[in-house]
């Protein structure tokens, strides 16, 4: 009977972790900008990749870099959440987090384009 109570408890938390998760990719799409921009270019990645019927492979390394991407501009998000709630006014140590933070995201975009390039500029030139 313990072990019912215990697995019950189990299965509830983790149920709200996953309800909270959810919780935080609706915010974060409904109140971030760069957000919303780069749901609507990987959107737009994933359509390209239909048109040029990309192999297997070729869609591992798109969806891992839509995917980092926007785990990063979410990090990123709420990096300057906390940051604006730990300290409202101008901060040199704030500042430095958030520039940080902010070039994680542009490393991670400006690498997710280059393997973009690489997987569909052939594909584009055979085209012309």
């Amino acid at each position: 009977m313990i072990q019912n109570n215990q697995a019950a408890v189990y299965r509830q938390a983790l149920n709200k972790t996953f309800v909270n998760a959810f919780n935080g990719i609706q915010y974060f799409l409904k109140t971030e900008r760069n957000g919303k921009i780069q749901l609507f270019v990987g959107f737009f990645v994933i359509l390209t990749g239909f048109y040029f019927r990309l192999s297997p492979t070729e869609w591992v390394f798109i969806l891992l870099c839509i995917g980092a991407v926007l785990a990063m501009e979410m990090l990123n998000s709420a990096l300057e959440h906390l940051c604006n709630m730990v300290h409202q006014d101008y901060h040199p140590g704030i500042k430095i987090i958030k520039d940080v933070s902010a070039g994680a995201v542009l490393f991670t975009s400006a690498i997710s384009v280059l393997i973009g390039l690489v997987i569909f500029l052939p594909k584009i030139f055979l085209l012309l």
